[in-house]
């Protein structure tokens, strides 16, 4: 909508010293007048983190004008794709694993992968109901790119493709997604375990466990190389 309403994805605006986000979207209203209209539902991030309106920028900062998400335009909540033709995304909808292996194959590899994780109906001793997973959707999305990537690169993938799902999840339904190809099949199947590995401990996903007498969020752990932490 807002693409729509300036005419342009993407432009660059020219603002003085210590200009605030507020001052920013101000200037995108005087450049293009019609996202007046959308003001009162824009939120606004700086450098892919949400910023308040009286954040100040600095020169080079990357603003992004968002308008809301709801609406289910497509069946994608975050999605990073590159030229390189890897893939990730973050859906609420179920999996379409088929649609996953059929974006990242291609006729030159040799080898496909794919990893299903899927919703099993027990865990420690208790009979599980269903699931809930959530996350930092912006980073969520960042870092399982970057992770990608690298495993790709390390292992000579082709491609690589991660999809993983939030909210509800009933038993045998498919909380994650992860398929790679590669001209040989030792390569595909290192680059998926690794990926699945890293995947736990990396990136910011949580999951909900709901039994027959309460529910309880589970405790993982982060990789030991993750800086942060308190």
């Amino acid at each position: 909508m807002l693409k729509d309403a300036a005419g342009t994805a993407e432009a660059a605006l020219e603002l003085p010293g210590g200009a605030t986000v507020a001052a920013a979207f101000e200037a995108a209203v005087a450049a293009w007048p019609d996202l007046e209209r959308h003001r009162r539902s824009t939120v606004i991030a700086v450098n892919q983190r949400y910023a308040l309106p009286t954040d100040a920028l600095r020169e080079g900062d990357e603003l992004a004008l968002l308008p809301p998400v709801s609406g289910g335009q497509g069946p994608w909540i975050q999605a990073e794709e590159d030229a390189g033709g890897h893939f990730f995304a973050l859906t609420r909808e179920p999996i379409d694993t088929a649609w996953v292996r059929s974006r990242i194959a291609q006729p030159q590899d040799g080898a496909v992968v794919v990893f299903e994780g899927i919703v099993r109906d027990h865990s420690g001793g208790r009979r599980t109901l269903f699931l809930e997973y959530e996350c930092y959707e912006a980073m969520a999305i960042r870092v399982m790119a970057g992770m990608g990537r690298n495993i790709a690169a390390r292992h000579a993938a082709s491609r690589i493709g991660i999809v993983h799902r939030l909210g509800r999840l009933e038993i045998g339904e498919a909380s994650v997604v992860i398929a790679v190809a590669a001209p040989h099949r030792q390569p595909a199947f290192d680059a998926a375990m690794e990926a699945i590995n890293r995947l736990k401990k990396e990136v910011p996903v949580w999951k909900k466990e709901h039994f027959e007498d309460g529910a309880v969020w589970v405790e993982g752990e982060w990789d030991s190389s993750i800086a942060g932490r308190l």
